[in-house]
């Protein structure tokens, strides 16, 4: 080979790691065929090269077909010097190593070539409808290859809302940052038609990371390479938070995984390790008494709900909750949508209004809040189980969050609450206090409700002592 392609090829390869090299060789090796030849291997490496029926035997069961073909057209895009663009049908080594470097390891430039070839092989410009079906392949192909490598963390497509409505909101979402040259964002049947130069979508997957950690993601689970080794990113290895608390229970959360994905992603890094089943009225009963009993002193908490015209919605909630006549929580807070669309609303600096918990007392609101103001809150379930409302004209004053119910004053259909992150001191790890033991206030504000016994006999351990919520 020449000196200039000799160069370009040692410096991709001089991103990876010793460790790293011999996986990428190797795996090369298996996709060409030559891992048998030990002798002459090292002699030939260079002349070896991947079709792209060797590419779909090695993908076939981990990677649906569609993504495997857009791999193959990213790793016949790289250019190599001397030779003819585009007229091979087979990827040379050179070009598979500089496919995994730009992609792995490299800038919103030098990935954007690549990722283009992958919407459509012939480059470009790109409608918007070819890039929102390459998104939906992406997602569809991360959320299919991590349960295939059974590495979903205790979450599963059984315990989980089918994905396939999630896949489509989520990656609505991500095109949503997509602006046109004079910096508009195109909306509806005028994003599908818009036409994007390559750097409209270069700077798109500059501000939306989620298309790199998710190209990573299939790459390195899908080919089964670099899955294992330390460079991964946290941003890869929070991507799913571990499940706890819903094995064998019978539960399916409201939650999807795309949705997990996304809006695990918004939450404080610190916190994005771990989610921790606490409530769901299927498992504990429709009683806003036993709502606060499994929720208050519990850590960070996100709220999700489902009306009866099945939208889905909720908040995450970045304190304890804790039954007092008052405003609590901090900026972290936030409110999100996950059905019909995907969406998080964060703080807006307005007020204060964050989070809101009482219950059995006479002169102030008695339910969960968050955002805007008492009678008028962005979400609100009454402590009159069943009822709630979110109250948005035109949007919520503590989070610019539209109305997230399909009324504006709903009944709810389900609800489930999640501890993220570890669980605090506070709330005894052990499973051996509930809630009326640690906070005296709240025990006797139920025992004025008639509701102190409720409780008795339900007092459950923490899940999270259970080894094996992880496995799928």
């Amino acid at each position: 080979m020449g000196n200039a392609e000799s160069n370009a090829y040692q410096n991709h390869l001089s991103r990876f790691l010793p460790e790293e090299q011999s996986d990428i060789d190797g795996l090369f090796d298996t996709l060409s065929g030559s891992s048998g030849s030990s002798g002459a291997k090292n002699a030939k490496a260079a002349k070896k090269t991947v079709t792209l029926a060797a590419l779909q035997a090695h993908t076939r069961e981990p990677l649906p077909q569609p993504m495997t073909a857009r791999l193959y057209n990213g790793m016949k895009s790289i250019d190599l010097p001397g030779k003819s663009s585009g007229l091979s049908e087979q990827i040379a080594k050179e070009q598979f190593v500089i496919f995994m470097s730009n992609l792995l390891k490299g800038n919103a430039d030098e990935k954007i070539s690549i990722i283009m070839r992958m919407i459509d092989k012939t480059g470009g410009p790109l409608k918007g409808k070819q890039i929102r079906e390459f998104t939906e392949d992406l997602i569809t192909s991360v959320v299919h290859v991590l349960s295939y490598r059974k590495e979903l963390k205790g979450w599963s497509l059984e315990n989980t809302r089918d994905s396939s409505s999630g896949v489509k909101a989520l990656a609505s979402e991500l095109l949503s940052e997509l602006k046109l040259p004079d910096g508009t964002k195109p909306v509806g049947s005028q994003l599908l038609e818009a036409n994007f130069d390559q750097s409209v979508i270069e700077d798109w997957v500059y501000r939306v990371p989620q298309i790199s950690v998710f190209l990573s993601v299939v790459i390195r689970q899908g080919l089964h390479v670099l899955h294992s080794l330390p460079d991964q990113t946290n941003d890869i290895l929070n991507l799913v938070p571990h499940c706890k608390g819903i094995k064998g229970r019978g539960v399916v959360s409201l939650f999807d995984i795309p949705a997990i994905i996304y809006i695990n992603s918004h939450l404080p890094a610190e916190m994005q390790h771990k989610w921790q089943l606490l409530f769901s009225s299927r498992l504990h009963g429709e009683s806003f008494s036993q709502l606060c009993a499994h929720i208050v002193n519990k850590g960070p908490c996100l709220v999700i709900i489902r009306d009866l015209d099945g939208f889905l919605f909720g908040g995450f909630a970045s304190h304890s909750w804790e039954v007092k006549p008052q405003f609590q929580g901090d900026n972290r807070c936030f409110l999100f949508s996950v059905f019909p669309t995907l969406a998080v609303y964060t703080y807006t600096g307005y007020n204060e209004h964050y989070m809101y918990l009482n219950h059995g007392q006479q002169t102030m609101p008695n339910g969960l809040g968050m955002g805007g103001q008492h009678g008028y809150f962005g979400l609100w379930i009454d402590s009159d189980y069943g009822k709630g409302h979110s109250k948005a004209k035109p949007r919520c004053t503590t989070y610019n969050s539209p109305q997230l119910s399909a009324k504006e004053d709903f009944t709810l259909d389900a609800l489930e609450v999640w501890a993220v992150g570890d669980t605090p001191e506070s709330a005894g790890r052990k499973g051996k206090k509930s809630i009326l033991d640690v906070d005296p206030q709240a025990q006797a504000l139920l025992e004025m409700a008639g509701k102190s016994r409720q409780s008795e006999g339900l007092r459950e351990p923490m899940e999270e002592e259970e080894g094996d919520d992880d496995e799928n």
